[in-house]
């Protein structure tokens, strides 16, 4: 990339850009949307019930499929040409999940509800081929290193791409003599570094889940806050899910990784260590007993998806490809946000306020500049996240930036008013939707009684509700609405369709195995599977 792009400030790329029509341009992005949501009965516990059959089979659904547990449904939309359409698609499935769900629910916020006992949780199944085989012991493996109440914490992915169109009219302005597809790759990393500096504006934003059942924390040492003799909390948290209590690869245990974001190169070279690298606690797990295996192997990392992240470059795999491959062989198609709660206050648990905000924040993180980060930065940024989870509504909080404590206050406003220019130039006008939403996230930085995260605290005070009651009285609340409105009679037999496909598509490649599971894996970590795909 030229180095004078670099020189440049977000403000005067945005002015360039608009100059050039990328307004029109950037109408071809696409967003699309990964809700996660506990199955739960009609009492709040865990559904111990199989994945609905009529739902189609997890394994080959391409939009209704488990992620952890078998109780642990995951919904997915294709991308979408703006955030109304990737809502009213996440709408539609979860009105055809609910038609198979019987009596069950769908939990209405990321923290679990009240769990008895670990054992208990099921583990996702996905049939008997070798690929499904491979999901289910993965994530044993997970539950083995982590702890499966861990696995069971929920939230919401925003996928975002940008346009052909858009990237053609950027790397002529930036004079960049890369092929296309390297050229678009670590301008997205660059988006990847700057969404990790300024990342605790979401939850802080958007952060909502400031209170835990205590069965979640039962037996652990923790420092969280009483609330009612079932809800524990901090004060001034925002999002639990994201602080020190959530599932991450804790590398300060000796456990742990940290990817470099320095390039594309780098970062898949960083994963492919953590992959092929022996960690001894794992290894006192074992690998194999019998015929059963307890991880995958006993590496740092199992695979790419166990490392924990906020945001990751993604490019979708073939079939039994692995993801750092498709990444290296054919660049980074879009980003994953990955910071985003489950918004308890919305049926689906994502709404337009949310999605217009990111990708806002996501071009935005696109045009600044973004130096490589360095060790001191790095520990800045998880410090930032941990305390803004914990701590974001606390008056007068300090963070890290640049070496020297900053207001969280200041250094909001700071990012949301350069934002606008970023606002009008995905509205194509001034004072558009992202505009007008811009100016409500403004007045929660202002006053924090505006973010989800103090609204839902109050409404527990105002109901004298703990955290399981309040979030199944929602969740029976968000089933009504969305059995309020049925699907069309089309949009219902598409979904019938997919499900009858997803279960022919499982059948064919459970019958079309010829490796032995041993076998299998070591094909597929050789890379030697999926590579001709």
């Amino acid at each position: 990339m030229n180095e004078n792009s670099f020189l440049l400030t977000c403000k005067e790329k945005v002015a360039q850009l608009m100059a050039a029509g990328a307004s029109a341009a950037l109408r071809g992005n696409r967003i699309g949307l990964e809700k996660e949501a506990l199955r739960v009965t009609t009492d709040g516990q865990l559904a111990t019930t199989p994945h609905p059959f009529a739902l189609g089979a997890a394994f080959t659904h391409p939009h209704i499929t488990t992620d952890f547990s078998e109780a642990l449904i995951e919904l997915i939309t294709p991308p979408l040409a703006n955030a109304d359409a990737a809502l009213a698609s996440l709408t539609e499935i979860h009105r055809f999940v609910y038609q198979q769900l019987g009596d069950e629910l769908l939990w209405a916020t990321s923290m679990p509800c009240a769990l008895r006992s670990t054992a208990k949780i099921p583990l996702a199944r996905y049939g008997t081929s070798n690929a499904a085989t491979m999901k289910t012991v993965y994530r044993r493996g997970l539950g083995n290193r982590y702890g499966r109440m861990m696995q069971l914490i929920a939230g919401v992915h925003f996928n975002f791409s940008l346009a052909d169109a858009f990237w053609d009219i950027y790397q002529t302005q930036t004079l960049a003599p890369d092929a296309a597809t390297a050229f678009r790759s670590e301008a997205q990393m660059g988006m990847i570094r700057n969404l990790q500096r300024i990342g605790w504006l979401v939850p802080y934003l958007f952060g909502a889940s400031p209170v835990v059942d205590a069965s979640f924390v039962a037996g652990r040492a923790t420092d969280l806050h009483r609330f009612d003799a079932n809800t524990r909390c901090y004060p001034h948290a925002t999002s639990l899910r994201m602080g020190d209590i959530g599932y991450q690869n804790k590398q300060e245990e000796g456990t742990g990784i940290k990817a470099n974001y320095d390039s594309l190169d780098a970062y898949v070279r960083s994963l492919t260590w953590a992959m092929e690298t022996p960690c001894p606690r794992y290894e006192t797990i074992g690998i194999k007993t019998g015929e059963r295996y307890a991880q995958l192997n006993a590496n740092v990392l199992q695979i790419e998806n166990e490392y924990y992240s906020t945001v990751r470059p993604k490019q979708p795999p073939n079939w039994l490809e692995k993801p750092s491959l498709a990444l290296r062989r054919r660049g980074i198609r879009y980003v994953e946000l990955r910071s985003l709660d489950v918004n308890i206050f919305e049926p689906v648990g994502v709404g337009s306020e949310q999605l217009l905000f990111l990708d806002t924040l996501m071009l935005t993180c696109l045009l600044q500049p973004s130096p490589r980060i360095n060790a001191r930065e790095r520990r800045d940024i998880d410090d930032n996240q941990v305390v803004v989870a914990h701590r974001g509504r606390e008056p007068e909080l300090k963070l890290q930036r640049d070496r020297r404590a900053v207001s969280l206050q200041d250094w909001a406003t700071e990012m949301l008013t350069e934002m606008f220019a970023v606002a009008e130039l995905l509205d194509g006008a001034a004072n558009g939707a992202r505009s007008h939403n811009l100016r409500i996230q403004l007045a929660k930085i202002t006053d924090s009684e505006l973010t989800p995260s103090a609204q839902i605290l109050d409404a527990l005070r105002q109901h004298g509700e703990s955290f399981a009651e309040f979030a199944l009285r929602c969740s029976g609340q968000h089933r009504q609405q969305l059995q309020a409105t049925a699907l069309t009679a089309e949009r219902q037999a598409a979904f019938v369709q997919l499900a009858a496909e997803s279960h022919a598509k499982q059948r064919a490649i459970e019958a079309a195995d010829d490796l032995n599971f041993d076998d299998f894996l070591t094909a597929y970590f050789a890379g030697k599977i999926g590579e001709q795909a």
